[in-house]
This record gives structure tokens, sequence and C-alpha cells, in this order.
């Protein structure tokens, strides 16, 4: 062990920037579509269209990319895909996507239900 004071501030100084760096990184590490809000969806995502075509309260997967969501309580937001664009619905559920991006990749699990004549999904749980 060095007894020579300079030289042990200098290597405690290089571990807390070696610490101090490796802390910043550690966020980016995290696994893309690794978030879930309610319950996680599961089976095999169909597109957007297939899911238009699902008949009502049937269980339904979808993938796709946020394009709009509600600027008020983030209580559905509109799901794209290149087959189409659908509306989900999260408050039955129990959930708000306030924090999650517009433009981010969502996989929705949930049920088709209808708002009029427009087929929407009524999500029970989103991972992104």
């Amino acid at each position: 062990m060095n007894r020579n004071p300079a030289i042990r501030m200098s290597r405690r100084r290089t571990a807390l920037a070696a610490l101090a760096f490796a802390a910043l990184l550690l966020p980016a590490c995290r696994r893309a579509g690794s978030d879930v809000l309610g319950v996680a969806p599961a089976g095999t995502a169909v597109t957007v269209g297939t899911a238009m075509g699902t008949p009502t309260r049937q269980p339904v997967t979808v993938s796709g990319v946020m394009v709009e969501k509600c600027p008020v309580a983030g209580c559905w937001f509109v799901l794209k895909d290149d087959s189409g664009s659908i509306k989900v619905d999260t408050k039955s559920a129990g959930f708000v996507v306030v924090d999650v991006p517009v433009g981010t990749r969502i996989t929705v699990g949930g049920r088709v239900d209808r708002d009029g004549t427009q087929p929407v999904i009524a999500a029970d749980g989103i991972r992104y």
C-alpha cells in the first residue's frame, strides 16, 4: 500500500469518477419494452387492421406506435402500425399514459370494443 497521501487521494478520485460514470450509464442499459402498466400483454400481437376486424369483446394483443394521446388525463391514446390506427382506452384498466411519450412503441393487451361504429381497444395493460 502506498503511503503517499497525494497518490491515495488521486486513486480515490479516480474510483469516485468511475462510479459516477457507471451510475450515469445504468439507465441507458434498461431494456426497451420492459415497462408495464396494468396487466402485461400476452399472446402474439396482430396488426391494427386485424384487430379492427376482431369481434367485439374478444381479447387481442396489438403492437404499434403511440401517435396521439389524451392531452388532459392520458386516459386514451391512438396506436398506429402499417395497417392502420385504432383508439386505445385505458380508463377501465385503471392506468393512464401521461408519462409515456408520443412516438413510443407499445404493445397493448385488451378487448375489442366499439365507440359508436368505430372499433376501439379497451386496454387491460401495455408494455413499452
